[in-house]
């Protein structure tokens, strides 16, 4: 197998990523192998063999999508290849500007696509009695416009309990 950088000398170094569904494959020879650093573990980082010229390579070989340099944000010049590398945006205005391809990526590095913070386990625990008494309050609401009194009459009481 050849090298995918200089296509002359024999594969040695056998590089893959897999991000979701999409695996990218990288063969060096020993000599661009150290050139991208990655005979050193301290200096290495795949995220950069991949992203550099190696990637534009790959993609051809993987059939992977090319990535969008052509997309720049107008306020801090981040493109999506900054972003991929260091893994955040340059400025708020780049959550606009690159919006269309995001939501894909949040989905696998995060457990959704909305932000929800941390709360405080005592305020969460009330909000969680907040939350019931509201639904109580509901089946009560209804129950009375059924004239099933009975049943309201039970989640009447256990709405005075929970309170």
């Amino acid at each position: 197998m050849l090298c995918n950088v200089c296509k002359q000398n024999e594969a040695k170094v056998h590089l893959t990523k897999i991000v979701g569904d999409k695996m990218q494959k990288v063969d060096l020879c020993e000599d661009c192998s150290k050139e991208k650093g990655v005979d050193d573990p301290t200096n290495f980082s795949l995220t950069d063999v991949l992203l550099g010229k190696v990637a534009e390579e790959v993609a051809e070989l993987t059939e992977a999508e090319p990535a969008e340099a052509s997309v720049k944000c107008p306020t801090c010049g981040y493109t999506q290849a900054d972003f991929k590398k260091a893994g955040r945006f340059g400025c708020s205005d780049c959550y606009t500007t690159f919006g269309e391809g995001l939501e894909p990526m949040l989905k696998t590095m995060h457990k959704g696509i909305k932000h929800t913070g941390k709360v405080p386990a005592a305020l969460q625990q009330s909000r969680a009695e907040a939350q019931k008494i509201k639904q109580l309050q509901k089946r009560l609401d209804k129950a009375v416009a059924e004239e099933n009194f009975e049943e309201a009459a039970q989640l009447r009481d256990e709405i005075k309990r929970m309170k």
